[in-house]
């Protein structure tokens, strides 16, 4: 072959190419540019598109959140509130991938894997990579949700956290925490190894996400006024019901692809696998959250807003793990079941416990989280993990 000829792949069947073209210049213009060449066959549109739009998704939970969280809190903590919610993704968005790329996907051991570098694939290779998927689609995804689970925490530890000491917590999660589970569940780790299915991160994002906000909340101690003389939880009311059902409508809209993306594809099964989830996802919200509005209906003589709210949250967070297996009904169970965790998690937590928790990220995040861990198990129809 004539190597002053550059051959450019195509995708057959193509509408407008028949055959293979080639190109002197283009080839003269990649050896001055010190480009390397790339087949492109290699990489599919639609799986890419896919990722990519789950990414943008995901990152918009982070509005969801912070309204959520300003919401069910007092006025004068709003701004502290918003910048923590705003400074999780800043700050854990160049650790992830300095380091934390590393310590969940790098090849390590079961326990901890390697950083070898900035994240690249150069430096990592393309072995974790979906198929048809680029490094750097699939980089941005998993960005994406490790801010997700650092951001969980705020809401514990609103209205008492000194800020800067929130930003050490949100970076040391980012370096650390989150991709150490994550590398156990989805890179490769020894719990992977033995079978564990979590889809999309009821257990690898909220339940450590909760269970770091528990920590958190305990190590603070409870909001000036929070319990009397004689221990009794007295209710601090949030100052704008509407902002928090913004945030939550935000979240359930944003969970499509925070569940539905993580198939990584559009092609194959994954399409119809990807359809499922949507329902599944959809199905367990809304039936949690009817759920805690006839319990909170029975037990307080009234609706109870921001605990219904809370309940669309925890089917949501119960689903995340096993909703690509599954059925429908099962997704509707698990609603069912998510509500009653989260109305008598919260009331726990609260009195018992006597652990401060604002908006109720515990009893949602780590409570449901755990549940929808158990869940597959219990519910799964062998979608997905029939190898397993």
């Amino acid at each position: 072959m004539n190597m002053n000829y550059f051959i450019i792949h195509y995708r057959f069947p193509h509408p407008l190419i028949t055959r293979y073209e080639t190109s002197p210049v283009l080839h003269i213009h990649l050896i001055r540019k010190g480009a390397r060449m790339i087949n492109f066959m290699d990489y599919s549109s639609v799986n890419t598109i896919w990722v990519l739009l789950g990414a943008a998704l995901v990152f918009f939970m982070q509005a969801g959140f912070a309204m959520v969280e300003t919401g069910f809190t007092r006025a004068k903590n709003a701004g502290n509130i918003i910048m923590k919610n705003l400074m999780d993704f800043c700050i854990g968005t160049p650790t992830f991938w300095i380091v934390g790329f590393g310590i969940m996907f790098g090849a390590g051991n079961g326990f901890f894997g390697k950083i070898g570098g900035i994240a690249t694939e150069a430096n990592y290779g393309s072995a974790m990579l979906p198929d048809g998927v680029p490094f750097w689609a699939f980089l941005i995804f998993q960005t994406v949700f490790c801010a997700t689970s650092a951001t969980i925490v705020s809401g514990a530890m609103a209205e008492r956290t000194k800020f800067s000491s929130y930003c050490i917590y949100s970076f040391l999660i980012s370096l650390i925490v989150y991709p150490v589970s994550g590398h156990w569940i989805w890179g490769g780790g020894f719990i992977s190894q033995m079978g564990f299915h979590d889809f999309a991160g009821s257990c690898a994002v909220h339940m450590v996400g909760g269970v770091a906000a528990f920590i958190g909340a305990i190590i603070l101690g409870p909001r000036i006024g929070k319990y009397s003389n004689s221990g009794k939880s007295k209710a601090i009311p949030g100052h704008n019901l509407t902002i928090g059902a913004l945030g939550v409508f935000i979240l359930w809209f944003c969970w499509f692809g925070f569940n539905g993306a993580s198939t990584v594809s559009m092609e194959g099964d994954a399409i119809v696998t990807a359809g499922k989830i949507f329902v599944t996802t959809n199905l367990a919200a809304a039936v949690a959250t009817v759920t805690v509005l006839i319990i909170t209906w029975v037990r307080y003589k009234k609706p109870d807003v921001s605990m219904s709210l809370n309940g669309s949250l925890a089917g949501l967070v119960a689903i995340t793990a096993g909703c690509d297996t599954v059925s429908p009904t099962s997704a509707a169970i698990i609603g069912i079941i998510s509500g009653f965790v989260v109305v008598f998690g919260i009331e726990f937590i609260d009195k018992v416990l006597k652990v401060d928790d604002p908006v109720g990220a515990v009893g949602v995040h780590g409570l449901n989280g755990a549940f929808g861990t158990l869940a597959v198990g219990l519910f799964s129809d062998g979608t997905g993990t029939e190898w397993k």
